[in-house]
């Protein structure tokens, strides 16, 4: 049994680590950091852990949190894990940011998108990114693991295969997303009230929103160049969920066709059918976010555009379990040495 710590767990993203990790086996949470709701009861802001937890929320000390913990998640606004975190503690515990303060390489291009200092530019190099199902290996030895983002999650699985084994060109990557409101964060915002949210869909951070470097570096490490594409995220009126849809040119063939379908369908088969979270669809069906909603699961599938050259690889997930807090809770399980299923043997609620 080890014990964790939350910082940040009234958030969204907190607050399904919270109910994640209270039926892992291997976990006791000792800490429930709130820096909006220090001294409340943690069912007080979350009534639906009435009877379940009732510990009171703490602060976001996370000096005195390593002292009492073996890992820290911090589902915080991007700045604050940077700001706190120190040799002294990684000395003492892991660390998982579900922020994106570790995720990007390039502490110019973080700054750039950001627009904030980084704070701890000396760790970011020693940061794993934690994407399970390419990075298994390297977030077993990780003392820090940046969570990835829920939109990137989604787009570089379903692009993943196509980039990896050079089936697209790199420079035609269009991706189109959608996501549900709890995607903004848990904040007071206009913008997310019922009234301006429902019966409504938008295009919001268009050619500027923060996860496209992120989408751009990880699948420019998988194709082994350099990747500039176009993402543009939607906000739908639903309260959980993510699907990307993404378009490229299919590269041909010396002897001028493009990949069939089987030639796809191998490359995806290569890096999925092992991968108890990656669901590759059978020919015909769409990813649909009512079908992983609730779960770790990423379903995806793709479509070759014969008349066009193009294919169409579609990914559906939840972006607060597989998308934040379920993949926090699978890069735990291969820090420690868990199953790595552990806790998160969810099946996707319906309806």
């Amino acid at each position: 049994m080890i014990k964790a710590g939350i910082i940040g767990a009234t958030g969204y993203a907190g607050g399904e680590l919270v109910r994640l990790l209270l039926g892992h086996k291997e976990v006791e949470i000792k800490w429930f950091g709130s820096r909006s709701y220090i001294d409340k009861k943690y069912y007080e802001v979350y009534q639906n852990m009435f009877q379940i937890v009732d510990a009171v929320c703490m602060d976001d000390n996370m000096e005195e949190l390593a002292d009492q913990v073996d890992v820290i998640f911090t589902a915080t606004p991007q700045g604050l894990c940077a700001s706190l975190i120190k040799e002294e503690i990684l000395k003492k515990v892991k660390v998982i940011d579900l922020s994106a303060d570790f995720r990007i390489k390039d502490v110019k291009v973080y700054e750039k998108w950001y627009g904030i200092e980084h704070k701890a530019p000396q760790y970011i190099e020693e940061a794993v990114y934690g994407l399970c199902e390419i990075n298994r290996e390297d977030i077993k030895k990780a003392r820090i693991v940046a969570n990835p983002g829920c939109y990137t999650t989604c787009s570089i699985l379903t692009l993943y295969p196509l980039v990896k084994e050079g089936l697209i060109d790199t420079d035609t990557i269009i991706i189109d997303a959608k996501s549900g409101t709890s995607g903004a964060g848990r904040g007071a915002k206009v913008s997310n009230l019922f009234c301006e949210v429902n019966e409504n869909m938008k295009a919001y951070g268009v050619t500027s929103h923060r996860h496209t470097p992120e989408i751009e570096e990880q699948l420019g490490y998988a194709g082994n160049c350099e990747i500039t594409l176009n993402f543009t995220p939607h906000l739908v009126p639903m309260n959980r969920g993510i699907l990307a849809t993404a378009y490229a040119k299919l590269l041909k063939k010396a002897d001028g066709s493009i990949p069939s379908y089987e030639e796809v369908k191998a490359a995806y088969d290569k890096y999925y059918q092992n991968e108890k979270f990656v669901r590759v669809l059978e020919k015909g069906i769409c990813p649909e976010t009512k079908w992983v909603e609730g779960s770790n699961y990423v379903d995806v599938n793709f479509v070759i555009d014969e008349r066009t050259g193009r294919v169409i690889a579609m990914g559906a997930l939840d972006n607060l379990v597989k998308g934040a807090a379920g993949q926090a809770v699978q890069n735990m399980n291969l820090v420690f040495g868990f199953k790595e299923s552990e806790g998160l043997e969810l099946v996707p609620m319906f309806p």
